[in-house]
């Protein structure tokens, strides 16, 4: 089958292709345009950007193919649970509705935060945890979350909130701290090769109270440190080192408190390889490539797959 897999979140327009024959992925994304100095949009220009690009990005992924989805899975919520709802998301609710009411090909709905974490086990070529009961991170612009997952015969996966994050997102940190040192929206990336320039190391003890974290002293001490004259790749580096320590306690915690069990990184913010390559020295650590790490279509995709075969 082939599998068209949506998602509109508040940073990318994404859609992907699904072979589950060859089990193969094709993908084509455009990032939301944010003005020079912002940290972000709102929902209504969100709207109007995904409304806009969304027929570029399906074009694209389709050019030249004669390849007819038989199913669409897209994301139409942040998480599965109760009052999570962005507007954005509607965008691409809308189109694979569309799409099926014309053609009759079903669809399937499931949360950004599911496709983030399928888009992972697809990348690490761990998709048979989707029977068993593992760890999940999902770190990113909106969430930084310790998740309990198990298996579910609805929703693909059941997910139970561990940990997260009591005040600023991980995600928020790096692209305020990178805004600050006059980097582009989104920062991750070049905040990283600014980081890799630094050789600084810092002894940091992170907030952590019954396995969540709080951020919201980063963007502070960066702002000191760059008031204080000192160099902004080591600016970069402390704010990642500050992410990696709040990541490995909120892990530490959970292992402690729900048994040895793999983890599974998901977000663009794991897509960062000094926070990955730490977390992988310390833990039974799966990552998704970076195409997979950020925010995509591909997850979805798979969830209808996985609909589709009757899980």
């Amino acid at each position: 089958m082939k599998i068209l897999g949506i998602d509109t979140s508040n940073y990318t327009t994404s859609a992907a292709l699904y072979d589950t024959e060859s089990v193969s992925i094709s993908q084509s994304k455009l990032l939301l345009p944010v003005k020079k100095g912002e940290l972000g949009l709102r929902q209504s220009d969100a709207v109007f950007h995904h409304t806009r690009q969304l027929p570029m990005v399906i074009k694209k992924l389709f050019d030249g193919s004669d390849s007819t989805p038989e199913a669409i899975g897209v994301s139409v919520r942040p998480r599965n649970i109760d009052g999570s709802y962005m507007p954005c998301f509607l965008c691409g609710e809308g189109f694979a509705d569309s799409v099926s009411a014309i053609t009759g090909i079903p669809v399937y709905k499931t949360s950004h935060q599911i496709g983030h974490i399928l888009a992972a086990l697809y990348s690490a070529e761990k998709l048979d945890f989707t029977e068993r009961e593992f760890i999940a991170f999902h770190v990113s612009g909106g969430t930084t979350d310790c998740l309990l997952v198990k298996p579910d015969k609805e929703n693909i996966l059941f997910v139970t909130e561990i940990g997260t994050s009591l005040d600023l997102k991980a995600g928020q940190a790096v692209d305020r701290t990178g805004v600050m040192l006059g980097l582009d929206f989104p920062c991750g990336k070049q905040l990283e090769a600014l980081a890799e320039k630094s050789d600084r190391k810092y002894r940091i003890k992170p907030v952590i109270r019954d396995g969540s974290c709080s951020l919201s002293g980063v963007e502070n001490k960066c702002k000191k440190m760059l008031d204080d004259g000192e160099a902004t790749e080591d600016i970069a580096q402390y704010c990642l080192q500050y992410v990696l320590a709040a990541i490995q306690g909120m892990a530490r915690y959970a292992l402690e408190n729900r048994g040895d069990l793999p983890i599974v990184f998901a977000g663009g913010v794991m897509s960062d390889k000094l926070i990955r390559d730490q977390l992988e020295n310390e833990f039974d650590a799966y990552f998704a490539e970076p195409e997979f790490s950020c925010d995509n279509g591909a997850g979805t995709a798979i969830f209808a797959a996985l609909k589709e075969s009757g899980r």
